[in-house]
């Protein structure tokens, strides 16, 4: 069988009945708690978040929320966070922060909202000092992308010690489809560009962006949901474990060196 492009995984990964955070929660964590608000405009249901449970571990949960249908995807806003999302995502790491919880983020988005509104409220501010921030939080952060990860959506969110990615998964700093509308003024190029941007699990993993690749159930995530969140749990317990019997600083030079190392390239 011929290898997977990279739009193969995206069209997966646009499958109507891939699991979305909503379903994965249940099975990994055995207590969640949500908490409401950014405490400066507002709520986004495009960001959930809240303090859980992972084998007896208390963690604090941030992740962006997708919908199965129309009604769930107007309520999340189709997935892209505006300001207030990760500003109250950052409320809640600095809150870990403070109670010594380690931070799991679950990245799933098409990318930030862009609409007036958002950039009137500081989408681009709010973005980037969530990148400072959790660059030197002191409290260990695991990140793991579910499906799309795509533009400052995903980074808003994908600072952290481990990144790991479900074997379907796509993580790129742009949509393919805004790709395609700069490069060659033309949307529909969105395939060809998908496939030109070195965006896969597989490819993360070669570039030294994320640590893991998480294994998906034959087929597809959607196909067996308690399997795929039981590669996810097994994951995300090993990774809190290792990290746990690290000393913070040790764990925050090894963060920065590795996002500095980022796009190093030599030819």
């Amino acid at each position: 069988m011929a290898e997977k492009t990279a739009w193969d995984c995206m069209t997966l990964i646009r499958e109507k009945n891939r699991p979305t955070i909503n379903d994965y929660i249940p099975l990994i964590f055995s207590e969640f708690y949500e908490l409401h608000g950014d405490r400066h405009y507002g709520d986004d249901g495009a960001v959930l978040g809240g303090i859980g449970r992972l084998e007896g571990m208390p963690v604090t949960v941030i992740a962006e929320v997708k919908g199965r249908d129309l009604n769930e995807n107007k309520k999340s806003n189709f997935a892209m966070p505006h300001p207030e999302g990760y500003r109250k995502a950052l409320r809640l790491a600095k809150q870990a922060e403070k109670f010594h919880r380690p931070v799991i983020c679950f990245i799933d988005t098409p990318g930030a909202f862009c609409g007036i509104e958002a950039e009137e409220r500081g989408q681009g501010e709010a973005i980037a000092k969530n990148i400072m921030e959790f660059m030197r939080l002191r409290t260990p952060i695991t990140s793991v992308v579910l499906g799309e990860g795509e533009s400052g959506g995903a980074l808003g969110i994908g600072v952290c010690d481990r990144l790991a990615m479900l074997e379907n998964a796509l993580y790129s700093v742009i949509s393919p489809r805004g790709c395609a509308s700069i490069l060659w003024k033309d949307a529909s190029k969105e395939q060809e560009a998908c496939n030109m941007l070195k965006i896969t699990a597989s490819d993360m993993l070669r570039l030294g962006i994320a640590e893991s690749i998480i294994e998906e159930p034959h087929g597809s995530a959607h196909y067996d949901l308690d399997k795929i969140a039981e590669n996810i749990k097994e994951f995300l317990v090993q990774t809190l474990i290792e990290n746990s019997k690290k000393d913070i600083d040790i764990l925050l030079k090894e963060r920065y060196t590795k996002f500095r190392k980022i796009g190093e390239f030599s030819e």
